[in-house]
C-alpha cells in the first residue's frame, strides 16, 4: 500500500508538472499571438497614415481633386481580408472598408516569400501600384465601372491597359477564410461595396484619388 501511495504521489506530481508546462506554453503562445497582432496593427496604421499623407500632398496642390475623401488599397493585406478603405483626410479616419481583388498576373508571379508581383506592362494582368485619378463612369462587361488614370510611373499605362474600378458578383461582401477570385489587373470589388463607392464618386464634384500601395 505504501508503495502504491508513493506511485500515486509521483503520478499526481507529474500530472501537475505537465499541466503547468502545457499552461505555460499556451500562455506564451497567446502572448506571442497578441504581440504579433499588435505589431501588424501598428504597421498597418503606419502604412495607411503614410500613404494618406502622400495623397493629401497631391490633393492640397490641385483644386480639381477631392480634398476630403480618398480611396486606399493596402496590398500587404491578403485578398480575403478588407483592404479597400474609404478614408477621410480631414479626420484621418477610415469610413468604410471592403474586399478587393488583385490581378491574376500579380498572383502567378509571386516570389519565394509569397510577395505579390506588380507591373505597369500591357497584357501582364498585374495590379499596378500608385495613385489613380478616378475618371468618368461607363457601362462595360461588368456593368457600371470607372475609368482610371495612373498618376505615377508605376501605373501611367492604366488607361491604355483598360484598368478600371469595377464590380463583380463573385467577389464576396464579407471577409473570407481563403483568398478570393482574381481580376485582370483591375481593382475589382463586391457589388454591394461598389454601390457605396459609386455614391461617393458620383456625389463628388471633384475627382477622387485612389491609391494602391504595398
Amino acid at each position: 500500500m505504501k508503495l502504491l501511495a508513493k506511485y500515486l504521489i509521483i503520478l499526481i506530481a507529474f500530472l501537475f508538472s505537465l499541466f503547468y508546462v502545457l499552461q505555460y506554453k499556451e500562455n506564451v503562445k497567446k502572448e506571442n499571438e497578441s504581440h504579433l497582432i499588435k505589431t501588424e496593427k501598428e504597421n498597418f496604421n503606419k502604412r495607411i497614415s503614410f500613404e494618406a499623407n502622400k495623397v493629401k500632398k497631391l490633393t492640397s496642390n490641385n483644386e480639381s481633386y477631392n480634398q476630403k475623401i480618398i480611396f486606399l488599397v493596402d496590398m500587404k493585406i491578403p485578398s480575403n481580408k478588407n483592404r479597400f478603405f474609404v478614408y477621410n483626410l480631414e479626420k484621418n479616419k477610415i469610413l468604410n472598408e471592403g474586399l478587393v481583388a488583385h490581378g491574376s498576373g500579380s498572383e502567378k508571379k509571386k516570389n519565394s516569400k509569397g510577395e505579390l508581383f506588380f507591373s505597369n506592362v500591357n497584357n501582364s494582368l498585374c495590379t499596378s501600384l500608385g495613385k489613380y485619378e478616378i475618371l468618368n463612369s461607363y457601362s462595360g462587361e461588368f456593368g457600371k465601372a470607372y475609368k482610371l488614370k495612373g498618376l505615377d510611373e508605376t501605373n501611367n499605362n492604366a488607361y491604355l491597359r483598360n484598368i478600371v474600378l469595377h464590380k463583380y458578383n463573385k467577389v464576396p461582401f464579407e471577409e473570407q477564410n481563403t483568398p478570393i477570385c482574381l481580376s485582370y489587373g483591375c481593382p475589382m470589388v463586391n457589388e454591394k461595396f461598389f454601390t457605396i463607392l459609386e455614391k461617393l464618386i458620383d456625389k463628388s464634384d471633384k475627382k477622387i484619388i485612389l491609391n494602391i500601395y504595398y
